[in-house]
């Protein structure tokens, strides 16, 4: 219980500090550092090692290999996809080939005249995207490079268009999905039963529900923040030929989602490709495109280099804020808050309906709280069976909703990686995007809630 106050009472500290404009990155360091050095202090019998990395022999100093461990994993996990992504994104705008496909995308979507309508529709077809790219991160990546120029262009505010994209993975469905590979391993079935029979007609409703109230917030927050809708025209007819690139090069912002598509269980399953390696892909494919245009080799080599100067931007705005979550939430985990929580849940005596609503909560509660829809997942998903069995009922019923919750979590939690990258995009904080996600994710999680319980 000390643990869990103490941990309640650091995240005030920080998210009030955070709220006042004190650099983000900064604090959260220091909240991760802080609860690692209280562990340390009254519960030495805990580890504060970072996963399975090896003590430096001293107690304190492992304090500070717990950020290089933490540094090391994220740079190599998500913090590579949204560096790649990045720098992507920035030889785009370089070459003028986002230009090009936002021109070619949007003068049928002007014929509609309808931004939000058409911001709403993209949710559900983001989600469905989600199945296929099993990342969030590199989803929303991959998104903020393509769709989100269009939605701008159509006269949507910038954050209104990035807190869409931050729903994009709201719900983490198919089974190429860790943590519903994991579900349906606990429901004891295999991964596509799961999804087919199970997540979709849950999901179906969800979505529904989301993309309506997408619609709705997204203009009540756009009007409150003074924002007026002007669709732009698809050229600037002021901008000199030379400067505007072939219509081809509409084709080259969309390639990486092409690749990632096709060589995955939807098309190819022999062949799997990443979102990174398909940013290297594109990228290198863009160079060739560039050195057939121009015909200038020196300028076609710099050019390149302004891929790697945004993965460095990237790194400096993003991921690093990312790594001081990460290590706040690992902080959180170590001194044992989520620990208690779990022991209080088994200890409650609900009935299975309530159990399954504590369940559920829990893990969104941890996904909010560590910015991690799978380690809340991962946390408590190993109780359900047992749970299921003891009260004569389907592991499914209660394991299906704490799964989707882990998403649903992630989608309102200021510290997610995937908040942190679209805030940038969204040229505002996380806590602002989280603003604008909240009641579409409580509308889905009612949702959520109302139809597992009818179906199941």
């Amino acid at each position: 219980m000390t643990a869990l106050i103490v941990a309640i009472v650091i995240t005030i500290v920080a998210a009030w500090l955070i709220i006042k404009n004190y650099q983000p990155q900064t604090v959260l360091l220091l909240a991760g550092l802080l609860l690692l050095t209280i562990t340390a202090i009254f519960y030495p019998e805990k580890s504060i090692l970072y996963g399975k990395a090896t003590s430096t022999g001293s107690v304190w100093l492992d304090i500070f290999a717990f950020a290089k461990g933490s540094l090391t994993t994220q740079i190599a996990g998500i913090g590579l996809i949204i560096m790649a992504a990045g720098g992507f994104a920035s030889y785009m705008d370089h070459i003028k080939a986002s230009n090009a496909m936002v021109n070619v995308c949007i003068r049928p979507l002007q014929v509609i005249k309808a931004p939000y309508l058409i911001l709403a529709l993209g949710y559900i077809c983001a989600q469905m995207l989600h199945v296929a790219i099993s990342s969030a991160a590199g989803l929303a990546m991959l998104l903020l490079v393509t769709f989100f120029p269009v939605l701008v262009r159509l006269g949507v505010s910038k954050a209104a268009a990035a807190a869409m994209i931050g729903l994009c993975a709201f719900m983490d469905l198919g089974p190429a999905v860790g943590t519903a590979n994991l579900a349906a391993k606990h429901a004891g079935m295999e991964a596509a039963v799961y999804f087919a029979h199970y997540q979709m007609p849950v999901a179906v409703a969800v979505m529904v529900v989301v993309s309506v109230l997408i619609f709705f917030t997204a203009k009540y927050y756009d009007k409150k923040e003074g924002h007026v809708v002007v669709i732009q025209d698809a050229v600037d007819a002021n901008a000199p030929k030379e400067e505007q690139a072939p219509t081809f090069y509409a084709l080259l912002p969309v390639f990486p989602v092409i690749l990632v598509l096709v060589f995955s269980p939807l098309v190819i399953n022999t062949i799997k490709i990443d979102v990174v390696t398909a940013m290297i892909i594109g990228t290198l494919t863009a160079f060739v495109c560039e050195l057939i245009v121009k015909r200038d080799l020196l300028a076609c080599c710099k050019g390149v280099q302004v891929f790697f100067k945004g993965m460095g931007g990237m790194f400096t705005s993003i991921v690093s804020l990312l790594v001081c979550a990460d290590i706040y939430a690992q902080g959180m985990q170590t001194i044992g808050a989520i620990d208690y929580l779990l022991e209080s849940v088994q200890n409650a005596g609900f009935g299975f309906t309530s159990m399954t609503i504590v369940m559920t909560l829990l893990v969104g509660i941890t996904a909010v709280l560590t910015g991690s829809g799978v380690a809340a997942f991962f946390s408590f998903a190993g109780l359900a069976p047992s749970i299921a069995t003891k009260f004569g009922a389907s592991a499914v019923s209660m394991i299906l909703p704490m799964q989707l919750m882990a998403g649903m979590g992630r989608s309102i939690s200021p510290v997610a990686g995937i908040i942190i990258a679209v805030s940038k995009a969204g040229e505002c904080s996380p806590f602002a995007i989280v603003k604008r996600t909240l009641i579409p994710a409580l509308g889905g999680i009612v949702t959520m809630f109302v139809v597992n319980f009818l179906v199941f």
